[in-house]
């Protein structure tokens, strides 16, 4: 090209740092009314352009054209759109674009294969993702340390420790040091499984080989203690990002949120999302809905209603998880007029609620007796394209009984089949338990006989109930009720 032409291509350079890719592409047609040619300078700028902004689609009309106007791509232009078609999972294609780039003469190298092999992985294909581990060998394309911590990483996933011991092994026989997102990896997938301890171990390991623990690192150690309660190592773990030079992001205090609302202790909660603030990082959607779902175990009503003012006029739009957490707060707090409000400022804002939302309002209008708006709403469901789950099926059977309609209860009971939503041990006890209430006898026995026949069993309160019963049953016919039905 010309210097003029190259010209344009700073040009175009520009506009995708700007990441203004769409004025990038109307300097290409100005190029083309020209009657200048572009370049693989030009086409490699549009195309990482295009990729890096999420425009794939784009991107690969553009490589198309750029092959039909006889401009062969290069090894960076094949692998940006082999990276692109894998970030979305489109393994298949990037596999197929591999083969045709070698019968184009463009031989691919590590970042290709590493690409193609790591999508693999992600998606759970790594018998493919080896083929390839072995294909590129062949080509005297050595691994290095992308290839084996994709290749890890599939394995941790899986939890098959022996191969990932082996891959370990074959880095060190291969001078291939792994690094931190392959050490973090490793304590992720300890720690996911439990094994605090080991993760621990391996913290240490990375250290003596020269290795910083990062802000990954301690986050996965302080998700996994928060998991098991032990909310003090979490701490400190928290506390060992900033000792060791890093600042706690967003994520780590999600995770620490999480763990002291579990622990519903609340005050610290609640102060450490100040310190948040305080510290210059932003609360995401996920840090308010977090502590307004953890208020309810507090009685702070009104601080779960301002962290919603809050979040809104911080420009965060609460999403169908921060709407559950603020409805089940509401009516944990006996504010039902406040919660269909909720409800219908979810709807007006484009939310559909789910069944979780529904589920919610069923269960604290049957605890309060009003059976009959409860139903109406259970009854809207279908109208609203929702199938009620075994979690709503046993609310209004509950309810039901509890406002001593067993035999409605009953007939639901046995629609749950008819809508293809198997009864659980809860929705079995909850019916055996509301026929005890009322002393039908016959229909207990027949329920339980059924119930054990499923394979469930009573429980504590159900089989009291049974015991409290025989032991007054002077005439015997609960027992022989019992009987007869076995």
């Amino acid at each position: 090209m010309s210097i003029l032409g190259t010209y344009w291509n700073i040009l175009v350079n520009c506009f995708r740092h700007l990441n203004r890719v769409g004025f990038g592409l109307s300097v290409l047609g100005k190029l083309l009314k020209l009657g200048l040619q572009p370049d693989l300078v030009t086409f490699s700028t549009l195309i990482n352009g295009l990729c890096a902004a999420g425009k794939l689609a784009q991107a690969l009309r553009l490589f198309d054209d750029m092959v039909r106007g006889g401009c062969q791509p290069n090894l960076i232009i094949y692998n940006t759109i082999v990276n692109g078609l894998c970030k979305v999972g489109d393994n298949t294609r990037a596999i197929r674009l591999l083969r045709t780039m070698a019968e184009r003469g463009c031989a691919p190298d590590i970042v290709t294969y590493n690409n193609i092999i790591d999508g693999l992985c992600k998606d759970k294909h790594v018998t493919e993702a080896l083929e390839l581990f072995s294909e590129m060998r062949g080509k005297d394309i050595p691994p290095n340390v992308v290839t084996y911590t994709s290749l890890i990483h599939a394995r941790c996933n899986l939890g098959q420790w022996e191969e990932v011991t082996r891959l370990l092994n074959e880095m060190v026989v291969n001078n291939c040091k792994p690094n931190v997102v392959t050490w973090n990896i490793l304590v992720d997938a300890c720690c996911k499984e439990g094994s605090i301890s080991e993760a621990q171990d391996i913290v240490e390991r990375m250290m003596k080989q020269g290795v910083e623990p990062n802000i990954v690192t301690f986050s996965s150690l302080m998700d996994a203690y928060c998991l098991q309660g032990k909310i003090g190592k979490a701490r400190e773990a928290f506390n060992s990002i900033t000792s060791k030079g890093f600042a706690p992001d967003v994520f780590s205090y999600n995770i620490l949120i999480n763990g002291y609302c579990k622990a519903k202790r609340m005050n610290e909660t609640v102060e450490l999302f100040h310190e948040m603030a305080q510290n210059g990082v932003i609360p995401h959607i996920v840090s308010y809905t977090t502590l307004i779902g953890g208020m309810p175990w507090d009685g702070r009503l009104v601080v779960a209603q301002q962290l919603f003012k809050e979040m809104r006029a911080n420009g965060l739009v609460p999403d169908m998880v921060t709407y559950s957490a603020l409805l089940d707060c509401l009516c944990k707090h006996g504010h039902i007029h406040e919660a269909l409000e909720i409800f219908r400022v979810m709807q007006s804002s484009g939310l559909d609620p789910g069944i979780i939302h529904y589920n919610i309002l069923i269960h604290v209008l049957c605890q309060i007796g009003q059976l009959k708006v409860a139903s109406k709403l259970f009854c809207a469901l279908k109208i609203k394209g929702l199938d009620p789950d075994v979690c709503t099926y046993n609310i209004m059977i509950k309810g039901l009984c509890k406002g001593g309609l067993q035999d409605e209860a009953y007939e639901l009971f046995g629609k749950m089949e008819v809508d293809r939503c198997v009864p659980n041990s809860i929705s079995y006890n909850t019916m055996i338990q509301g026929f005890l209430q009322n002393r039908d006898l016959l229909k207990t026995a027949q329920v339980l006989h059924e119930m054990i026949k499923k394979g469930f069993s009573a429980n504590i309160s159900t089989a009291t109930m049974v015991m409290d019963l025989l032991c007054i049953d002077s005439t015997g016919e609960f027992y022989r009720a019992i009987v007869q039905k076995q």
